[in-house]
């Protein structure tokens, strides 16, 4: 079912949040996998895996080549790689499309220069040097918000656009990237009040976070405790813990002694062994409420707690943004790959390409200096339309254009990100599978 809610931003956020990934180091354009970064797309100059990349601050332009041409950084390998493959066959899907309407500019787009994030910084900043020697117009990605911190300064201060899909650290909405960094998923901002309105809307009072101790543990976590207390309920623990750690036996205690009558835990894949532990002590979802985000949104989930019954996390919910609803687009998807088990941020890496495509067609460059003045103006107050195509041709009739995309309206604001989000309460049933509840409208400009 569908629920329209509209809710309130919290006042203030102590705390950046970061969005789920990880990833690993090759440069191979997606898609078919037989062309090589040492075979660039199309007409794109230097081998990506052996020329120095420009350092931040110089060179690379944002694209002087004339053909419009990305690169990502995404999730291949790690702890969160499960959220990799969404994201790129949504990238290889957009661009399918991109050059069955004609291409943007009228030539075609090339296979995406690939990288890994790996969760290390270096990784990452390796990744990005290799992809930036090959003058690409934008990168996608990083996917998880402490990657983008490691890699931002580099992709814009070499003048290209950075757009992410799964960012959500609301430290992205002031910072100085000379509007070159945009994103296309929603501010904790906004998925806090709705995780928080959830727990008390099923009639819990009395609540527990255990989060990483990283900026999306402690960002959402603060924002998730202040919507809790704002709309009545006690915060009984808001602890963080060390996400490296070997085994969490210590976070499991605090949260035990504090005796909750709700829990959530703000986590990535070793969130499996925090669960397992609340288990094992007796807080179990028909015993409390149990709660995660976007970080543990997996279909795997049950398995990863106890391999041989999945069913013990029954009744666990979350939440994570989501797509407006939009089965055609999760359709295509599944046909343009069929092998794909997980749709996380797919909606919204897609609207990236989109959007920054379009971008491109309305100042008529490829290059991201020229364009990131457009990006904001495509998404908003113009004639509404929802293909590359069809708003590729409004533009070129002289109209505005308001583009809605997979993800759902994205309403830009000036800084880039949109002013509001599609919320997706999940739940797994009982036999551990993952479902999804409702989604959820928050607007922090409605009352």
């Amino acid at each position: 079912m569908r629920r329209t809610t509209h809710l309130k931003a919290v006042a203030a956020l102590s705390a950046v949040a970061l969005i789920a990934a990880c990833g690993g180091t090759e440069d191979e354009p997606a898609g078919d996998g037989e062309q090589s970064a040492a075979e660039p797309a199309e007409d794109s100059a230097d081998d990506g895996a052996t020329s120095q990349a420009p350092a931040a601050g110089g060179g690379g332009g944002g694209n002087a080549s004339g053909t419009f041409s990305l690169g990502y950084v995404l999730p291949e390998t790690g702890q969160l790689a499960f959220l990799g493959p969404p994201q790129i066959e949504a990238l290889g899907l957009a661009i399918q499309d991109l050059n069955e309407a004609g291409g943007v500019l009228g030539t075609e787009v090339p296979e995406p220069y690939a990288g890994d994030e790996a969760g290390q910084d270096t990784v990452a900043q390796a990744s990005v040097d290799r992809i930036l020697t090959n003058d690409v117009s934008g990168i996608v990605g990083a996917a998880a918000s402490g990657m983008s911190l490691a890699i931002i300064d580099k992709v814009t201060g070499a003048g290209v656009m950075q757009c992410s899909g799964s960012n959500t650290a609301p430290t992205f909405t002031d910072y100085d990237d000379s509007g070159l960094y945009v994103r296309t998923a929603p501010s904790d901002a906004l998925q806090g009040p709705v995780l928080a309105n959830t727990i008390v809307n099923d009639g819990w009072s009395n609540v527990a976070i255990i989060a990483r101790a990283d900026d999306y543990g402690r960002g959402l976590a603060d924002a998730t405790a202040q919507s809790l207390e704002n709309a009545g309920a006690t915060v009984a623990l808001n602890e963080t813990y060390d996400p490296n750690a070997t085994e969490f036996n210590a976070a499991v205690e605090s949260v035990v002694s504090a005796q909750p009558d709700a829990v959530v835990v703000i986590a990535f894949e070793e969130g499996g062994q925090i669960i397992q532990g609340l288990l094992e002590a007796g807080l179990t979802p028909d015993q409390v409420g149990l709660y995660g985000a976007d970080g543990l949104r997996s279909e795997d989930l049950g398995s990863i707690v106890n391999e041989s019954d999945p069913s013990v996390i029954a009744g666990m919910k979350g939440t994570a943004p989501a797509s407006a609803d939009n089965q055609e687009f999760l359709d295509r998807l599944t046909e343009f790959a069929p092998d794909l088990e997980e749709t996380q941020f797919a909606p919204q890496v897609y609207d990236c390409v989109v959007t920054m495509a379009l971008a491109a067609e309305a100042a008529q460059s490829a290059n991201a200096q020229d364009f990131k003045a457009e990006v904001v103006n495509v998404t908003k107050d113009g004639e509404k339309c929802s293909t590359f195509a069809d708003c590729r041709d409004l533009l070129a009739d002289g109209a505005d254009i308001d583009y809605d995309g997979a993800s759902g309206p994205l309403d830009f604001t000036d800084v880039g990100e949109p002013g509001r989000a599609t919320i997706e309460v999940y739940e797994f049933d009982a036999e551990g599978a993952l479902q999804t509840v409702e989604t959820v409208e928050s607007n922090p400009s409605s009352e």
